[in-house]
């Protein structure tokens, strides 16, 4: 080879080189490809997490990676309800727990709000109330329950046994109070609070709430400093000493999204846990239960036999014959009994049935959508004070609800910031909402009734119980008089004709008192959103950030 070859391949080597360098250059995560400018400049400017990797897992969930499926009914309905007519939806990729919340989880809770909201204090005695689980439950006129009334809330021998009793307006106030724990650790851990704060420097006007510390962090703590200054992140400084990175923010990736309750179309995706079986009777909605197979008793070899779930296996039989073809319960069971399904969850067919987020309406209104189907958005928006900052709840600014059967609940709790609905100023000329509650939007009343035009319209101010509505439900109602007394109005008319209103909550699955027909993960039920019952229970959920599926953030797709 000579020398000018050899001056040649030099020359190419070093364009590949800087060209190597200069894209190197322009795809540094910490400087911006818009601007030039540095981000994460110790000097100042903008500031964002450009190590994130992917969302954390958070306690007690696993991943459920999103996909299409038929949710709904294919094969016969014996029951004739006519309210799971199959349609294809597809769900974003979510986290669910891995099993029901428990009792001891619950009495977490209760200990809880019992230390920051005293209940002897009469300010605060009616958010214990309201958050109690009704024991009562377990009664039956004709039965012998007093033991499970007394014992199985607080009894360490139903500890990890799934919480009953509690209603849909206390399930979602129990993903609320989750959320700000999980947060406020979340925080702690990373430096942004005082160590131990959330055990220590905690009351009713001074605690964490996950939205406050979002949107006024300076207002988090009731304004503690002691606690927003004492971690570690206020040791670092700028060039002129000042403190930078005091408070997280969303840009950060520390804060957690939400707990919640899940959707019907997630939990009856999660239940199918169709992570593993791809063929044509699991996509088309022909899996009947959540494990594979269209019996209840497993046929491997190991556990040949063994009921794979907790129901009523036939009139007066809740758990077989003692010793034998026997599922091991007779009410409900710990978590975690039974085999979990694909997604490594446990507990969707029996045991407890459980509350999902949704309104109930006889139809899925696939017509509108097919991706994260929902029905019940009611949007509302951070109450605004005259000096343009949040308003945030304090222990005078308390408002309770009086629900339909006399329960008093705390509709805010100090802490937290004043929701109030969306008007027409947020949703003039937008395409995609346009009132704030949405909970009956394309549900088959009103103007789908066949005698509409003639005795209804939007300006009529006639009693609605006059009309011919599909959902026509009894209107009780419960207010308190000027002495503080309850006021009850029983709706004793003769033209109701459903039980359907916009405060009926759908709930899935079979429980220890049903037989097998309800533990298949199609079939919907509702019940009254303010009501408890003893074979009801819930379990949390949790939206994922990012990508669809778990450690593919990175990846490069060819």
């Amino acid at each position: 080879m000579d020398m000018k070859n050899i001056i040649n391949i030099r020359i190419a080597l070093a364009l590949m080189f800087s060209l190597a360098m200069v894209g190197c250059k322009r795809s540094s995560s910490n400087e911006s490809r818009a601007t030039g400018w540095k981000i994460n400049d110790k000097n100042g400017g903008f500031q964002y997490n450009t190590n994130f990797k992917e969302q954390e897992t958070s306690p007690g969930l696993v991943f459920v990676e999103g996909g299409t499926f038929t949710m709904g009914k294919v094969q016969d309905d014996p029951m004739h309800d006519w309210n799971n007519t199959p349609s294809q939806q597809h769900v974003q990729s979510f986290y669910m727990d891995e099993a029901e919340v428990t009792n001891k989880m619950y009495l977490e809770y209760l200990d809880w709000i019992k230390r920051v909201y005293p209940p002897d204090d009469p300010n605060f005695k009616l958010i214990y109330q309201g958050a109690l689980p009704d024991t009562l439950v377990w009664r039956n006129r004709l039965g012998y329950s007093e033991m499970m009334t007394e014992n199985y809330l607080r009894h360490p021998g139903y500890g990890e046994y799934p919480v009953v009793g509690v209603s849909w307006i206390q399930a979602v106030e129990f993903a609320n109070w989750r959320t700000d724990r999980v947060n406020e650790l979340y925080l702690e851990q990373a430096g942004y609070l005082k160590r131990d704060a959330r055990l220590t420097d905690v009351n009713a006007d001074a605690n964490f709430n996950t939205d406050t510390y979002i949107n006024s962090p300076s207002s988090t703590y009731g304004g503690n400093a002691d606690v927003l200054e004492g971690g570690k992140r206020r040791q670092q400084t700028d060039a002129e000493g000042n403190p930078i990175n005091v408070y997280a923010k969303r840009e950060s990736g520390i804060i957690s999204p939400e707990y919640r309750l899940p959707s019907e179309a997630e939990w009856e995706y999660a239940a199918l846990g169709l992570n593993e079986l791809r063929n044509y009777n699991t996509i088309r909605g022909r899996k009947k239960y959540p494990w594979s197979g269209q019996y209840t008793r497993s046929g491997k070899r190991r556990t040949r036999g063994d009921q794979l779930a907790n129901f009523k296996q036939g009139k007066g039989d809740y758990g077989g014959i003692a010793g034998w073809s026997d599922d091991g319960a007779d009410i409900t069971n710990a978590v975690k009994s039974y085999l979990p399904n694909d997604f490594g969850i446990y507990d969707m067919a029996g045991n407890v049935a459980e509350w999902v987020a949704d309104v109930y309406r006889p139809i899925v209104d696939d017509e509108f959508n097919d991706f994260n189907y929902y029905r019940g958005n009611v949007y509302t928006k951070n109450a605004i004070n005259e000096d343009g900052t949040v308003k945030v709840v304090t222990s005078e600014d308390i408002v309770y609800d009086t629900l339909s059967n006399g329960q008093v609940v705390a509709r805010n709790l100090p802490g937290g910031i004043l929701q109030v609905p969306i008007d027409t100023e947020d949703s003039y000329l937008r395409t995609n909402f346009d009132t704030s509650d949405n909970r009956n939007f394309r549900d088959g009343d009103r103007r789908s009734s066949r005698h509409y035009s003639d005795n209804f319209s939007d300006d009529d101010a006639t009693d609605k119980s006059e009309t011919r509505q599909m959902y026509n439900s009894p209107d009780h109602s419960v207010i308190t008089d000027s002495t503080g007394a309850l006021v009850r109005t029983y709706d004793k008319s003769n033209d109701r004709t459903s039980l359907i209103n916009d405060n009926v909550r759908v709930y899935k699955g079979g429980s220890w008192k049903d037989r097998a027909y309800w533990i298949d993960p199609a079939q919907r039920r509702y019940f009254p959103q303010d009501m408890a019952t003893d074979y009801i229970g819930f379990r949390c959920a949790m939206s994922r950030v990012g990508s669809k599926s778990k450690g593919s953030d990175k990846k490069t797709r060819q």
